[in-house]
């Protein structure tokens, strides 16, 4: 079968490329952005990329197109389809019916720590030889790769309750229908999509019923948004996470060994099950081993392997990733897409690095963000810097100077030449240099090293 994909450059509709490759169909796709690493990865499975939308790539004419959920109507491909009556389906819909159908899905949800817990959860099935097949949000660095059809009856995926399609406004997890869920957090997001919050735990409750009565949904207990969820009716047995809190109700614990994060022992109803020893910090990520600890645990993994198997985990590609160590510089780059995500991961590099010096270097790039939904939380998101650039990019439908009188630490910058400009400056005192954007940041990666590695060289 010859199956077209519109958008197959994000990164959920280019994993469902790559597994429908491993399929055996024959695959080609369209997109306004083809460039790597998607790009690479997706020819490196023999899959044909068209730049652009246009009514010429539907030749010829595909057995199957399926839309992406950035398609809308007035796109030149979509109106194509629709006019030549062509078979189409979203991308959550074919992947339910051709893949997960008979499998045992383990499905991580929330608005934050989808992509790391995912890959957590993944690899310590792998690390038990299962071969599980999964769906990511990113590239876990112990797979190489975002997708892959697997070969048990196990499949991971990250449930996104981003809308399906133009043609289907219902989130894109409700077509998964996992037997083991991962509630990790609720807050308010995409605000392109959602007008509030109650909207999005609409969506959340709509997941939790699809959940069979044999199912298991583990969420942190500290998540107020998500028991508000499950209030609202829930069949489907539930346990909790804590943190050296103790209690019947919470019978996974997480007792910090090391203030970042980074060694943690791990009990389960009462019962020592061993100690995670790994280069993750922060809250949020112990929190995210522990949910992975726990959905292991319900597809048969002790959780002693699960520990095990945690101690190798690599984390995921652009999640406080390192990209360059330049004379005193630690250079990162981190997928931030809300002040919460900014907050935590800021935390947990503070803890980690003690009084040494942290510069955030923030792109508000999200939909949410952008629209200034968040700017009031975004100052103290960013109190663990030292110094924190946020650039003003031309999208930017908010005037974030009022964060630079509120907090002594933040500079407004209008240009990526002007962020390059003072992190040369700020080099010679050295310290971590985080760059937090969910997107490309205009490109500032390469041109960074060349500009740091030139000062280094004592280049002017």
């Amino acid at each position: 079968m010859h199956i077209h994909i519109l958008g197959i450059c994000g990164t959920f509709m280019g994993g469902l490329a790559v597994i429908a490759r491993q399929l055996g169909h024959r695959v080609s796709g369209s997109d306004q952005n083809v460039y790597p690493p998607m790009s690479t990865q997706l020819e490196q499975q023999g899959i044909t990329l068209l730049q652009g939308y246009r009514k010429e790539n539907l030749q010829p004419r595909p057995d199957l197109v399926v839309v992406g959920n950035a398609m809308s109507r007035g796109n030149p491909e979509v109106e194509a389809v629709l006019n030549q009556g062509l078979r189409y389906v979203s991308g959550p819909q074919w992947l339910a019916e051709q893949v997960l159908q008979e499998r045992w899905v383990l499905a991580v949800a929330g608005t934050h720590g989808k992509t790391t817990t995912a890959s957590m959860l993944a690899w310590i099935l792998e690390h038990q030889g299962l071969q599980p097949g999964f769906l990511i949000g990113g590239i876990p660095l112990n797979f190489g790769i975002s997708a892959r059809l697997g070969e048990s009856d196990f499949f991971v995926i990250e449930a996104d309750e981003y809308d399906t399609a133009f043609f289907d406004k219902r989130s894109k997890f409700v077509h998964y229908r996992p037997r083991t869920v991962i509630l990790n957090n609720l807050e308010f997001d995409h605000a392109d999509i959602f007008p509030d919050l109650q909207a999005i735990k609409t969506q959340f409750h709509h997941l939790v019923r699809t959940i069979p009565g044999e199912g298991l949904i583990i969420t942190p207990a500290c998540e107020r948004h998500v028991q508000e969820v499950l209030e609202m009716g829930c069949w489907t047995p539930v346990e909790k996470t804590g943190i050296d809190t103790g209690g019947k109700d919470q019978p996974w614990q997480a007792h910090l060994e090391r203030p970042d994060g980074s060694l943690f022992s791990v009990s389960y109803r009462g019962q020592r099950k061993g100690t995670v020893h790994w280069t993750l910090t922060g809250r949020h990520n112990f929190l995210n081993g522990l949910s992975a600890i726990a959905a292991a645990n319900h597809a048969g993994i002790e959780p002693a392997d699960a520990i095990a198997a945690l101690g190798e985990f690599r984390n995921v590609k652009r999640r406080m990733e390192i990209i360059a160590e330049i004379d005193r510089v630690t250079l990162y780059d981190d997928f931030a897409h809300h002040p919460t995500a900014i907050k935590s991961t800021l935390e947990g590099l503070r803890r980690q690095v003690g009084s040494e010096r942290i510069i955030a270097v923030v792109e508000p790039r999200s939909h949410t963000m952008r629209m200034g939904v968040h700017a009031q939380t975004l100052a103290d998101s960013l109190e663990d810097a030292d110094l924190a650039i946020l650039l003003q990019s031309e999208d930017l439908q908010w005037d974030p100077s009022p964060l630079a009188k509120h907090a002594k630490n933040i500079v407004i910058v209008q240009s990526i030449d002007a962020i390059i400009a003072r992190l040369r400056q700020e080099a010679g005192e050295g310290g971590h240099f985080v760059l937090m954007s969910n997107g490309g940041f205009g490109g500032i990666y390469k041109r960074l090293l060349e500009a740091l590695q030139g000062l280094n060289n004592g280049s002017a």
